[in-house]
């Protein structure tokens, strides 16, 4: 068991790394149309994860523990929304598509506050891994070591873009250890957040409902906040709906077949 879940950990982690490691590979940045398809896959992944992997679990402990199937979903879901709101709204940050930053005021220059944006949404995929996992170890028959797994991939393979996204920019000003560097310190967040909800499995039960739809409410916030906009401006918006189809449909597949 020490051994799934330290790879269900690090899986995403894995993916940015990955992504991060485009600096060495890719002679130059991912063309606008690679770039629309791989937000909208994002985005359609961490839709299905947050339905299939996080509320839908969410609902049926909540019916095990003899609460109304509906209250730990929605009160979760509204939480972890409200938390990314307030995140985005005191972290200094900058998205992709936005010339202007966002957060607290700052004199850090773009390729930072990108790296900080990245890095913001990279919390609550953490948490939802760490939220999985810890309901695999707390409440057993409840959360399978597949759908747990597939959530890993899933994120892994979104996070993939994420890495390259953050460090290709900096490419161009000749400093591809750095820029590798950036793409992988904005993954590292996700195992520490995932091992923080992990180390309180033990007494996690009680409010795991509630912690598994906080995940999905603020990777949810990240979508629409973020991910979707930035995938639909300016041309090639089609590009990215059809990533959202492919995203969507290949971790409700990845959960259905593995859950």
């Amino acid at each position: 068991m020490v051994g799934t879940v330290a790879l269900g950990l690090l899986l995403p982690f894995a993916g940015t790394t990955l992504g991060a490691g485009a600096v060495f590979f890719l002679k130059r940045e991912i063309g606008s149309k690679v770039q629309k398809m791989l937000l909208g896959f994002a985005s359609g992944v961490m839709i299905a994860a947050s339905v299939w992997s996080l509320i839908l679990p969410s609902a049926e402990l909540a019916k095990e523990a003899g609460m109304p199937e509906w209250l730990p979903p929605a009160v979760g879901f509204a939480a972890g929304m409200l938390f990314l709101l307030l995140l985005d709204s005191v972290v200094p940050h900058q998205h992709l598509d936005s010339e202007l930053p966002e957060g607290h005021k700052s004199s850090l220059g773009k390729n930072k506050l990108l790296f900080l944006s990245v890095t913001l949404h990279n919390i609550p995929e953490g948490m939802a891994v760490g939220a999985v996992f810890a309901g695999l170890i707390a409440a057993g028959e409840e959360i399978s070591v597949a759908s747990a797994l597939s959530l890993s991939v899933g994120i892994a393979l979104q996070n993939f873009p994420e890495g390259a996204i953050v460090s290709m920019p900096m490419k161009g000003q000749g400093r591809r250890g750095k820029a590798f560097l950036y793409g992988f310190l904005s993954g590292a967040v996700e195992p520490v957040a995932a091992l923080v909800t992990v180390a309180f499995s033990g007494i996690i039960l009680p409010v795991l409902p509630y912690l598994l739809s906080f995940a999905a409410g603020a990777m949810v916030y990240v979508v629409v906040e973020e991910l979707i906009p930035e995938s639909q401006s300016g041309e090639h918006s089609n590009i990215a709906t059809v990533g959202v189809m492919l995203g969507f449909v290949v971790m409700m597949i990845l959960d259905m077949a593995l859950g």
